[in-house]
């Protein structure tokens, strides 16, 4: 499965089977955290087989089932940090498609648990992902029109199409698409985060998928 692939293929999952993850999964998972944390100076960090961050009222509020396994989103406290555990992250959850798991992020139907992971000092935790074998394998969500979240895509050239169409796949909180993608010439583009909680997570996300569907193009972020 390559990346455009993982892209169509993800879904959100929540109710989970028993199944522990590979060793072989579990170590590419790690392999790719340590090059996430490297590049956006984070503390991403795999839990498995930890079964009390689910059990509570929220989880099950969130109808959460089996989840037995996440990655804990840590990172430096900052005005930057929900983009770019959304952009890691995301990362994160595409490499997990390929290696034939599920996930779900999760901002806020969990409960901390300590010792579980790291938070050090003057980090704070932002957000986890679940993560393994779904019982399902999720639904597409609605999706926006190209034109209602980049208005300017007429006319912009096919990379810029590609990623609007990969940014549109991306999860975002309650499924709203409240960004905004504007081709300003070249390689470059704006991109704008909606209003509302965990926005700028949503960017950052959007942002990866942006990126993996506009390659080979670099692009230069405004």
């Amino acid at each position: 499965m390559n990346i455009n692939q993982a892209m169509e293929a993800r879904h959100s999952v929540r109710s989970f089977k028993s199944d522990p993850l590979p060793i072989e999964a579990a170590q590419a998972l790690r392999d790719e955290i340590a090059r996430c944390n490297a590049e956006g100076s984070l503390n991403i960090q795999l839990v498995l087989d930890e079964p009390h961050a689910f059990d509570c009222m929220m989880a099950r509020y969130g109808k959460f089932s089996g989840v037995r396994n996440y990655l804990a989103l840590v990172g430096p406290k900052g005005r930057d940090l929900d983009e770019a555990c959304g952009y890691y992250g995301e990362r994160l959850v595409l490499l997990a498609q390929q290696l034939g798991l599920n996930t779900c992020w999760v901002a806020m139907t969990f409960q901390k648990v300590p010792n579980a992971y790291t938070i050090g000092r003057g980090e704070k935790l932002a957000a986890v992902i679940a993560l393994g074998y779904g019982t399902t394998q999720g639904t597409a969500h609605k999706v926006k029109l190209p034109q209602a979240v980049a208005p300017n895509i007429q006319g912009a050239p096919d990379w810029f199409v590609r990623g609007v169409d990969a940014a549109l796949l991306a999860p975002t909180a309650m499924n709203q698409q409240k960004f905004t993608l504007i081709y300003e010439g070249e390689n470059r583009v704006r991109a704008t985060p909606g209003r509302g909680f965990y926005a700028k997570m949503d960017l950052g996300i959007v942002r990866y998928h942006f990126e993996c569907g506009a390659l080979p193009t670099a692009i230069e972020w405004l």
